[in-house]
This record gives C-alpha cells, sequence and structure tokens, in this order.
C-alpha cells in the first residue's frame, strides 16, 4: 500500500507572496492571543495546569499547521476533550494522560495511512449532536467549583459523585469569587457592543479582553480570590523539559477505550471544523492528510507535558475572518504563544481563576447545539432515542460508552429501517392460464414468481421465508425476479442456499432472473452459480419462463398439486 504524504503547505508555497505573508501574520498575531486564554482554561478544566494547555497549543497547533491536509486549520486542546482527560487524570494520574493521548495519536496516523478519513463522515449526527451536548453540559458542571469559588479539594469525575461534592460544598460559596465570575461573563457577553464603541478594541478577542481587565483588576487591587500564581505557582518562563511519559503496563489495557475515544473525537471535530473552512475559502481539504497531522500532533505534544489536540473550530473561524488563507498563519499563532510565554509569563501569576471559570462557561453554552432539543418532536423515534440516549449516557455515565451506545443505537434502527425497506411480492404471472402444462388440473400452479425489492441482508433474511406459503398449492417451479435488488451480503446468500437446498428436497427448480450487477458477482465468485445451475439463471422473466417449461414434466391425468 502506498502511503500518501503531503501537507497542504507545501501546495501553497509556490507563489507566496509579501502581502498574502502580511495577511497570515496579521491573523496569526490574533488567533495566538485569542489561544492564550482557551488553552489555559482548558487545561484547568481538564485537571491539568495552564502551563500544559500552552504548550498543548504551541506544539500541537504548529504541527497541526505544518503536516495538515488544510489550509487553514488551527490545532489546539479543546473543550469537547475536557471530560475525557479530566476522567483520566482523577482515575489513573498525570502520566497515564499523556500515555492515552500518545495511543490516540498513533490511532490517528494509522486511520490517515489506511485512508479513513472520509469514513468519518459515516457518523450519524444524533450521534454526534448527543455527545457535543454532553459534553458541554459535564463541561458547565465541572466549572461550577471554580466559578463559586467552592473549597473542595478533590471533585470526582464521574457525575454522581461530582454532584454529591458539589452540593456538600455549597456552604463554602466565596462571594468575591462569585461576583468576579459573574462580572467576567457580563463583560464577555457584552464584548462586541463595548469593541464597536471604542474602536481600538475591535482587534482585540473578547476572551483576551476579559482575561487582561481581570488581571489588571487583581493585580491592582489584590482580590481575595484564587488565581495561577496561588494554585499552579504560576507559568515557568522557560522551554519545558523534553521527556517521555512513564508507562505501566498495568493500566495500559484500561487506556485503550479513552484513547479511542479521544482519537475519534479528535478526527471527528478535526475534520468537521476543516469541512466548514472549505467552505469559507472555497477550497477542499485532505481528509486523510489532516488525520495523519492530527496524530503526529499528539504524539508529539505529551513529550513537551502536553495533552489531547485537534482542530478547533472556532480559532479556525478566526484564522479566516482575519484573512489567514495558508498554513502560515498557523504556524504564526503557534510562535506568537511561544513568545508570550517566554516574555509575559510572569504576569500570568495575577490571572483570577474565575475569569478562566467563566469564559469556559461561555464556551460550553455557545458548543451545545441546543436548537436540536427544541425541534426533536420533527424526526422520529429513532433519532430522537440515538440522539437523547447518547446525550444522557455522555453526563451521567461516559463519554466513550455514550459514543459506543449511539452508534450501536444508530445501526440497530438503520438495519431495522432497511429491513422494512426490504419486501417481497408475489408475481401474478396470469398468462400462465393461458400455457398448456403450467398448471394443475384444478387450475393451481406449478410455477410461482416472487420479486425482491430493497436490499436481502442479515437484517432481512427473514423476508425468504415467505417464498412458500403453505396456503398456496406446492409447485414444481419457484422463480425470483431480482431486478429490483440492489444488493446482496453473504448472510442473505447463505439464505438463498438453504432455499434452494430445501427446494430441491421437494423434488422443486429454483430459477434465478433479472438479476443486478452485485447480486450477479457475489452469486458467481461464491459458486452458488453452479448450484443453482448455470441454465437456471436467466437475463428476464420470459427466459425463466422458457426455462421453466423445459424442467416441467408432462401431467398424467390423474396428477394432482
Amino acid at each position: 500500500m502506498k502511503i500518501s504524504f503531503h501537507p497542504k503547505l507545501l501546495d501553497t508555497l509556490p507563489g507566496y507572496g509579501k502581502l498574502q505573508f502580511t495577511h497570515d501574520v496579521s491573523a496569526g498575531l490574533t488567533v495566538g492571543v485569542l489561544a492564550l486564554p482557551l488553552a489555559m482554561a482548558f487545561a484547568i478544566a481538564s485537571g491539568m495546569s495552564p502551563t500544559a494547555g500552552i504548550w498543548t497549543a504551541i506544539v500541537a497547533g504548529l504541527m497541526i499547521s505544518a503536516f495538515g491536509g488544510s489550509r487553514v486549520q488551527i490545532g489546539g486542546p479543546t473543550g469537547a476533550f475536557i471530560p475525557i482527560i479530566y476522567g483520566i487524570v482523577v482515575d489513573y494520574g498525570v502520566q497515564s494522560l499523556l500515555v492515552a493521548t500518545m495511543l490516540a495519536g498513533a490511532m490517528l496516523v494509522a486511520m490517515g495511512v489506511f485512508r479513513l478519513g472520509n469514513l468519518i463522515r459515516f457518523i450519524p449526527k444524533a450521534v454526534v449532536i448527543g455527545f457535543t451536548n454532553g459534553i458541554a453540559v459535564v463541561i458547565f458542571l465541572a466549572q461550577i467549583k471554580d466559578f463559586l469559588g467552592l473549597r473542595i479539594d478533590h471533585l470526582p469525575g464521574e457525575f454522581f459523585g461530582k454532584m454529591k461534592a458539589l452540593l456538600t460544598h455549597l456552604d463554602t460559596l466565596d462571594l468575591p469569587t462569585v461576583a468576579l465570575s459573574i462580572a467576567s461573563i457580563v463583560v464577555l457577553l457584552s464584548w462586541n457592543r463595548l469593541a464597536r464603541s471604542i474602536k481600538f478594541l475591535t482587534r482585540l478577542p473578547g476572551p483576551l479582553g476579559v482575561l487582561v481587565i481581570a488581571t489588571v483588576a487583581n493585580a491592582l487591587l489584590q482580590l481575595p480570590v484564587e488565581t495561577i500564581g496561588s494554585r499552579f505557582n504560576g507559568i515557568p518562563q522557560q522551554l519545558p523539559a523534553f521527556a517521555l511519559p512513564e508507562l505501566s503496563l498495568q493500566t495500559l489495557g484500561k487506556l485503550i477505550s479513552p484513547a479511542l475515544t479521544i482519537a475519534l473525537l479528535g478526527a471527528i471535530e478535526s475534520l468537521l471544523s476543516a469541512r466548514v473552512a472549505d467552505g469559507a475559502i472555497d477550497d477542499r481539504h485532505d481528509p486523510n492528510q489532516e488525520l495523519i497531522a492530527q496524530g503526529i500532533a499528539n504524539l508529539a505534544a505529551p513529550l513537551f507535558g502536553g495533552f489531547a489536540a485537534t482542530g478547533a473550530i472556532a480559532r479556525t473561524a478566526t484564522n479566516v475572518r482575519t484573512g489567514g488563507r495558508t498554513p502560515v498563519a498557523g504556524i504564526v499563532h503557534a510562535l506568537v504563544l511561544l513568545a508570550i510565554v517566554l516574555v509575559l509569563a510572569p504576569f500570568a501569576s495575577h490571572i483570577p481563576l474565575a475569569t478562566l471559570s467563566a469564559i469556559v462557561v461561555v464556551v460550553a453554552v455557545n458548543m451545545g447545539e441546543w436548537h436540536e432539543f427544541r425541534g426533536l418532536e420533527r424526526f422520529g423515534i429513532a433519532y430522537r432515542t440515538t440522539l437523547l440516549s447518547t446525550f444522557f449516557v455522555t453526563v451521567f455515565f461516559d463519554l466513550s460508552l455514550a459514543v459506543e451506545l449511539g452508534m450501536v443505537l444508530a445501526s440497530l434502527f438503520f438495519i431495522y429501517r432497511m429491513s422494512n425497506l426490504t419486501h417481497v411480492e408475489r408475481l401474478p404471472l396470469t398468462e400462465l392460464s393461458m400455457l398448456p402444462g403450467f398448471l394443475y388440473p384444478d387450475g393451481s400452479p406449478r410455477v410461482i414468481a416472487y420479486s425482491i425489492y430493497g436490499t436481502l441482508f442479515f437484517g432481512a433474511i427473514h423476508k425468504l421465508e415467505t417464498l412458500l406459503d403453505p396456503a398456496v398449492a406446492h409447485p414444481e417451479v419457484v422463480i425470483l425476479e431480482l431486478h429490483h435488488l440492489v444488493s446482496l451480503d453473504t448472510t442473505a446468500l447463505e439464505g438463498l442456499e438453504s432455499l434452494c437446498k430445501d427446494l430441491s428436497n421437494q423434488g422443486c427448480a429454483l430459477i434465478l432472473c433479472n438479476l443486478d450487477k452485485q447480486p450477479a458477482s457475489l452469486i458467481t465468485r461464491s459458486g452458488f452459480a453452479e448450484k443453482v445451475g448455470v441454465n437456471n439463471i436467466c437475463s428476464d422473466i420470459y427466459g425463466a419462463l422458457a426455462r421453466a417449461k423445459l424442467l416441467l414434466p408432462k401431467l398424467a391425468d390423474d396428477d394432482r398439486p
């Protein structure tokens, strides 16, 4: 198998000029300052240090832009990963998270190498919306502790333990923290209106603007709230040490499932982001190259203390809106973050955790597609059941289980629908009454013909049971007219073989006619054509009737059905 590795960066370099470089640098600067508060907020919400979030954005963002299959994709930590990452950190520790991230990276590379990029689109919309909305709720609930300033040493990852801890510690609510959290949300929600009034604010992203205002206020007023400095001792003003994560064979097997969830969620989010960006810049991304880049990013980030990353829809959209049109903008975004860490790290100690929590709360509310719940009555029971089951299992139990359950439910409902679309109809063949020898003396038919419509597969194999009606006189020839049979799988083929054998044991012949391309190919390749008899496979119903006439023995006067 030939492995294709062709980053979009290579396509954009020929003819790359000064004007486009200017636009890319401007976009990269804007996205870089936007990514800073989000990277720290997502990291803290995931149970990691803000430093880990920043280095995830730097390393993964650089890799995704340099090796990706999209011109404008911006990579880094996203809110969708928070429940998974937090659960791994709580249950297994940070080192296990790094191992799981690298496992997910290897899976993503394999998905790209084996050209599975387009298959990700087969995940049903109900499953995607269910776990996206569920993730939004989980993220929101996880922010209650820092939003209210509750004094909880250890917040459990699972829903019921988390709710119990929050309710038990409600009496530790800190009023200054609540006031700052609410004020941060108010400023954040009204930022666009405020920016229109004060022109120089238009180039400053809302999350960064809120973060700067809250940080300056805290540094000047010494607010009695928890900060990055008080909890994490600030952000180191240096490059992180390159190190392999500690691998424990005891927990490796337990990390396969969450690693697969990280890989699938990362693939879905990155390809969805790239597809949305395609429409904005009139381009087409390479999904397999994008998966390889996502895999490389998730293999590299843990080596510098980072964690899971993927394409970020909001940052990618900001990149497009501000003029970014090549991967150079994404590379600049990573370099801007690197410069901020090396120059401005000491100021990060004054950043209030309440403000970061408020930013994540707004992200969680905005990421949910809540209008889908209002319109559920317009859809069928299958869609509603799949979406709601995925949503509730995501919130109350586990995202990995939710995705698995959603896919199983979607598959079962699909099988049921396809089974209902497959049906068998008796062909009247009224002209047989005009042909001598085709009827028994009492007028009942010696030949019965059926037409099969739809797809004959393992979920519809029971439809073959209706071919021989006990109420109808036993025929000597059964004709299957298969012009409307779209496809046939091996289970259904086995059913046809059993039918042919049962008919043969009863002294009855089976004739197939009008086969479509796929069923004809499978019947020939499997050897079933020889079993049924090559002469018993006809091109149309008239040929089948002619063949039936040759197979029917002459009736004696006293023959009865």
